[in-house]
């Protein structure tokens, strides 16, 4: 790797005001009503999907704040094999990899899995989460923000 694609890029909050107050307002209304510690885990596994360092340690971080372990954040990237994570968080998890990735669209299984351990508003807040840690990801990703500039 080239010392350049250590290097950010742009200021996205500088050159896109607006819009970056627009996605954290999507941000902060999408993760009304969700257990924290969820939406850090789907925050995080998102954004490992992504290969978004920055997001990764800004919500390891919150993860932690939020009462998170060291050994499930260590695991998460495997969760399937892990005895670690509840069925609700596995649903999450789920419904997290199916949403960023959109593997041909979201299975009906993985959709009614997840509607088994929350309700249609948690369940509405939990995919607006999904495509917003996904938006930035993708901000960040392509301005190149750098971990630790917080």
């Amino acid at each position: 790797m080239t010392h350049s694609q250590h290097t950010s890029r742009l200021d996205f909050p500088a050159a896109a005001p607006k819009v970056f107050k627009a996605v954290l307002a999507l941000d902060a209304a999408a993760g009304e009503g969700l257990d924290p510690v969820v939406r850090e885990l789907v925050k995080i596994y998102a954004s490992q999907l992504n290969h978004c360092t920055y997001c990764i340690e800004y919500h390891t971080t919150d993860a932690r704040a939020a009462g998170e372990t060291e050994q499930r954040i260590y695991q998460l990237g495997g969760w399937r094999e892990s005895l670690l994570y509840t069925a609700a968080e596995r649903a999450a998890l789920a419904l997290t990899e199916a949403v960023t990735l959109l593997p041909g669209g979201v299975p009906d299984e993985v959709y009614q899995r997840a509607a088994e351990h929350f309700d249609e508003r948690q369940l509405a807040g939990l995919i607006a989460l999904i495509a917003t840690v996904n938006v930035w990801n993708r901000i960040n990703v392509t301005a190149r923000t750098t971990p630790g500039t917080r």
